[in-house]
């Protein structure tokens, strides 16, 4: 039996703002709207790790506190969700589960937690978050926390990697059996954290440097590490770190001004996004997108494939987070990337290992390690 996960999606914060079903088909628009339970049925996704994302502000006392009361409130709503939907889906919280509930009829949703900037510098939620059901954490985003360097922080490394904060965090995540998303940590914090950490981590959402070279994608030095490590790399649909595109210097200024007057999407009430996407899709009209292909993510599993091996590789879209391709545009195309490594001759064994395997042998390694 093939079970599918995605291991990153953005859904969650859909889930905050007045009118969002994700019981009923949705329509897919720009950068979001990607998945829905009817549209999970569709494309044959077994399970999906839906992220509790919090984008970063100050960081302060005031700013973290703010940040924690955010991620709660997401929590709240995914829960609620669940609950709401207990007919075709249920929380899952161990790696044994996405069977289990697949068996079932139902749609395993499991909770990662994207930027570990809520924590602060407050040890204690760690546990709080696990609690909550979050089995995996996103140490840092776009910019450097109290844990660690990000990968696309313009003013470069705070701590030269991974801070002992951060240390610590890892240890904790090790001793609870959270999984360590390496995914947007800067080179530096990331080779610290395999340094700390007794468990194997995962890249939830990123590619390989060498297709395309992106401070967000691994180089193949970290892909031999992270094989080391007994890791995985989840490649991801964001079209900026699948191919190196010709950029389109009109549109991404008319972009920068819709960030500019409107402000962080992620931030915004529902009145604003809808203001915000008004304004981000005309600019579509006029400068239509041009997205990687399935074809050019095969590309990187190939290619991971090659310098890690097969055990390494799997498979998060980011959806609702900017995970869009040409032909796999939401949730209902998946099963053009099953079809793309048929294609290419990956053996059914090899495809079971890219859609659920190696994550969840990940995931029973962290909780195998947090009772040792």
């Amino acid at each position: 039996m093939l079970y599918t996960i995605d291991s990153h999606t953005d859904t969650p914060l859909q889930l905050l703002h007045a009118g969002t079903d994700l019981s009923i088909r949705n329509e897919a628009r720009s950068e979001i709207g990607k998945i829905d339970i009817p549209r999970m049925d569709d494309g044959g996704l077994d399970g999906a790790f839906f992220a509790i994302f919090v984008s970063q502000a100050e960081r302060t006392p005031e700013g973290n506190s703010k940040a924690r009361e955010k991620a709660l409130a997401v929590f709240d709503s995914l829960h609620t969700f669940i609950n709401r939907n207990s007919g075709k889906t249920e929380l899952a919280l161990y790696s044994n589960d996405l069977k289990r509930i697949s068996r079932k009829g139902k749609h395993a949703i499991y909770i990662g937690m994207e930027n570990g900037y809520p924590l602060g510098k407050d040890l204690s939620q760690v546990e709080e978050f696990y609690m909550l059901g979050a089995r995996y954490i996103t140490l840092c985003h776009s910019f450097n926390n109290d844990i660690c360097d990000a990968s696309t922080d313009d003013k470069g490394p705070e701590h030269n990697g991974l801070s002992q904060f951060g240390k610590e965090v890892v240890q904790e995540m090790n001793r609870l059996g959270i999984m360590i998303d390496v995914s947007h940590a800067s080179d530096k914090s990331f080779y610290d954290i395999l340094e700390v950490t007794k468990a194997p981590v995962i890249a939830s959402h990123s590619c390989a440097r060498a297709l395309c070279n992106h401070n967000r994608n691994l180089s193949d030095e970290m892909l031999q590490a992270l094989a080391k490590n007994g890791g995985v790399i989840q490649v991801c649909m964001v079209g900026e770190y699948v191919s190196e595109m010709e950029g389109n210097k009109e549109r991404d200024s008319l972009r920068a001004e819709v960030i500019k007057n409107h402000g962080d999407y992620f931030e915004l009430d529902s009145a604003g996004q809808e203001a915000f996407l008004a304004d981000w899709l005309a600019i579509d009209s006029i400068y239509p997108p041009v997205l990687a292909t399935v074809s050019d993510l095969v590309d990187h599993i190939d290619h991971i494939l090659q310098i890690a091996g097969i055990d390494h590789v799997g498979i998060g879209t980011d959806f609702d987070g900017g995970g869009e391709l040409q032909d796999c545009s939401d949730v209902t195309g998946l099963k053009n990337i099953t079809a793309e490594l048929l294609r290419r001759g990956y053996s059914i064994a090899d495809i079971r290992k890219i859609w659920s395997g190696n994550l969840l042998r990940v995931m029973k390694a962290a909780e195998k390690i947090s009772k040792s």
